[in-house]
């Protein structure tokens, strides 16, 4: 495996040449439980765990941390695939079931968090792959994550699938209390039969909606990523509105509908999947993503305005988050009058 190439952002030329490990920090383990069978877990001693965000690319925030590549949520859909072939893996099966874990990711973020060239810029979990997958049950990388965002009360943000978010409520809490805690859970669609066969690793949609209940129980502002809306399987009008009625029904503070995108890596492991399922669909979506990875503008608009209407019907507002805290010093008065909330940016991530 191609560990010595395995970089932050191996597609820009500096990043390839910043190696994040080597092979002599990578101990190979599997388990013999039923939740891991078949999942090989590459432990790894990274070099750095704070990634900067290619200026090229579409997101809306500069800095993300990773604790893990490859996912065993097994999305067939998923962008992130990619990566794996920088590992000289596959972009299938591999992706599902070869996990590399950054076991030192706590302790590197709270180190780079207390570095004077830090200046408690937003950070961005989930971005890449799910923060928290099944490994994180076993791994628990990320209560010490949190831990250190919230002791330097540095703003923050995570999108999941994953209800072992719920197991980290203290954290977030206590989080939310010094500085922005942004959260948002995935959920494209509640039809059951296309979880089971495009999300089969992932838990169902209900059960991430009543993580979105719960955290907004708690105080914590929950909103909803409607991603993917996958063309000519999830994009009904009964299909959009009963995701929507069902992410109103939970309370979510918003929604934002995001279109499939096919990136290389991903497009022949989705396109291969929907040949097996829905052989007949396979010249639609060619034509559909003839011109590369996003389906025509015309299409993501009216999906957009159809989710929005719904949301309008159903009462679902836009979410107000409050501005970054930072802890004052030992025995210092308190801070004054935070500024008036912005709107966050919706995150665009699937």
């Amino acid at each position: 495996m191609r560990w010595e190439n395995l970089t932050a952002d191996p597609a820009g030329d500096r990043a390839r040449n910043a190696v994040l490990f080597g092979a002599d920090a990578v101990t190979t383990r599997t388990f013999d439980t039923p939740e891991f069978r078949g999942i090989t877990f590459h432990e790894i001693r990274a070099r750095s765990i704070v990634n900067r965000v290619p200026g090229a690319s579409r997101m809306p925030f500069e800095w993300t941390v990773n604790p893990y590549r490859g996912c065993t949520h097994a999305c067939v859909y998923c962008f992130a695939r990619r990566t794996h072939s920088y590992l000289d893996l596959d972009t299938g099966l591999d992706f599902d079931s070869q996990i590399v874990v950054k076991v030192n990711a706590p302790d590197l973020l709270r180190r780079h968090l207390g570095s004077h060239r830090w200046h408690g810029e937003h950070i961005a979990m989930g971005t890449n792959v799910d923060c928290y997958q099944r490994a994180e049950g076993r791994y628990r990388l990320m209560p010490g994550i949190l831990a250190a965002l919230r002791d330097h009360a540095n703003p923050f943000s995570i999108l999941t699938k994953g209800t072992l978010i719920l197991r980290d409520l203290d954290l977030l809490k206590q989080a939310s209390d010094v500085t922005d805690v942004g959260v948002s859970v995935s959920v494209g669609f509640t039809d059951t039969e296309l979880w089971r066969t495009v999300e089969p690793g992932t838990p169902a949609p209900e059960r991430r909606l009543d993580v979105v209940r719960t955290l907004t129980d708690h105080g914590i502002g929950c909103g909803v990523l409607m991603a993917p809306v996958i063309p000519f399987l999830g994009d009904h009008p009964a299909q959009l509105r009963a995701t929507v009625r069902a992410i109103a029904a939970s309370g979510a503070t918003s929604v934002t509908p995001l279109v499939l995108h096919l990136r290389p890596g991903a497009r022949e492991w989705f396109m291969a999947w929907l040949e097996h399922h829905h052989p007949y669909l396979v010249r639609r979506y060619e034509r559909l993503y003839a011109e590369g990875a996003y389906a025509p503008k015309w299409y993501q608009r009216r999906i957009t305005r159809q989710v929005h209407e719904l949301a309008r019907e159903y009462g679902i507002g836009p979410a107000h988050g409050g501005v970054p805290r930072r802890i004052a010093a030992a025995g210092s008065a308190a801070a004054g009058t935070a500024a008036e909330p912005a709107v966050p940016t919706q995150l665009t991530l699937l």
